[in-house]
């Protein structure tokens, strides 16, 4: 299979996904707000996103973001963008949480996973994270087949799965015991929208590796 280490990479994830980051406190903001389904379809929106990154890392392309200042920069601020975006969004919205579960069951689930996918996508730092972290755990005499980043690519995919679905029903359980509070709905929602927007500014701040 050209993997060296498998033990130590599997533990190296876990550790990783059990590190709160950028997307998954994007997918408890999802839950909290919009509801189970919604976080359930973010996170298939954030996998997705680190399917892309896998697949960068393993033809080489996030080499492209490691050494061009002005890639990084373009990904990095339209990442930051898109999450301030969405945090103005909730700001400025008026509805209470149990209004706009509502109202995003009559939407399409398909717009909350693209929104999944661009947070994830659009956040240069995961792709030099599988260019640096990857090759650590590739055998030398396979350095030159994509078989072993794919692998370690399904493997991190399935651990990452995990947890995601468990923050999900997690925070599903909490938005659910304050749902029909209007006090607590609202400052959910503002929360949400502040929240967003640190995650903008973070990447907008965030360098390139040295």
């Amino acid at each position: 299979m050209g993997i060296v280490h498998l033990e130590t990479f599997i533990l190296a994830v876990c550790i990783f996904a059990l590190t709160p980051g950028v997307d998954t406190i994007y997918i408890i903001n999802r839950t909290l707000t919009q509801g189970y389904l919604a976080g359930i379809y973010s996170s298939l929106g954030i996998l997705s996103g680190v399917l892309v990154h896998i697949a960068m890392a393993t033809l080489g392309l996030s080499v492209i973001l490691a050494e061009s200042a002005v890639a990084f920069s373009i990904v990095k601020y339209l990442g930051a963008a898109y999450l301030c975006y969405l945090g103005i969004v909730k700001l400025l919205s008026k509805n209470k949480i149990a209004n706009t579960i509502r109202t995003e069951k009559k939407e399409s689930m398909m717009k909350i996973y693209t929104s999944g996918v661009i947070a994830n996508v659009l956040n240069p730092k995961v792709a030099l994270f599988f260019l640096a972290f990857f090759p650590q755990f590739v055998d030398l005499n396979y350095k030159g087949t994509i078989s072993p980043f794919l692998s370690l690519g399904v493997i991190y995919i399935l651990i990452d799965l995990v947890w995601c679905v468990l923050i999900t029903i997690s925070a599903a359980f909490l938005a659910e015991k304050v749902l029909h509070n209007a006090k607590v709905g609202v400052w959910m929602n503002k929360t949400a929208g502040i929240v967003y927007v640190l995650l903008g500014i973070k990447i907008a701040l965030s360098k390139r590796l040295n």
